[in-house]
């Protein structure tokens, strides 16, 4: 992406990830340490009111860091946030979106979200990109 290109407003490509499989969350509770059963093991699942396991919160950030990375030199970036908004289900595909916010200042601000298919939003996110 050309940094001289973003004005405010402008929309980012989005980036889809393909489904959050059990393997993905098998996979990713090893790399991560978050072994919490709600992620990987379906009667715990069950004990907490839910129909099956639901993805780490921590994934779908993972997601947004690739989002971005795809998108600008690591060198450039120069915060990343994120807030939890829903969980996202197993087998669900998530999207990582971004809009330009502001441009000033040699900064560019992002608002970024994963979001599901229905249009529920699962993360939301802001970054400040470097442009000088």
């Amino acid at each position: 992406m050309n940094l001289l290109d973003l004005k405010a407003g402008a929309e980012l490509p989005p980036l889809a990830i393909g489904p959050i499989t059990r393997r993905s969350l098998a996979l990713f509770a090893g790399a991560s340490g978050d072994h919490q059963p709600v992620h990987i093991d379906l009667d715990a699942a069950h004990a907490r009111g839910r129909p099956d396991v639901i993805a780490h919160g921590m994934l779908s950030m993972a997601y947004l860091g690739r989002y971005l990375d795809n998108l600008f030199p690591q060198e450039r970036l120069k915060s990343f946030s994120a807030r939890f908004a829903a969980v996202t289900p197993v087998l669900a595909e998530p999207v990582c979106r971004g809009r330009v916010e502001t441009v000033e200042n040699g900064e560019a601000i992002l608002d970024l979200t994963v979001a599901l298919g229905d249009g529920t939003v699962t993360v939301r996110g802001r970054a400040v990109v470097d442009l000088s």
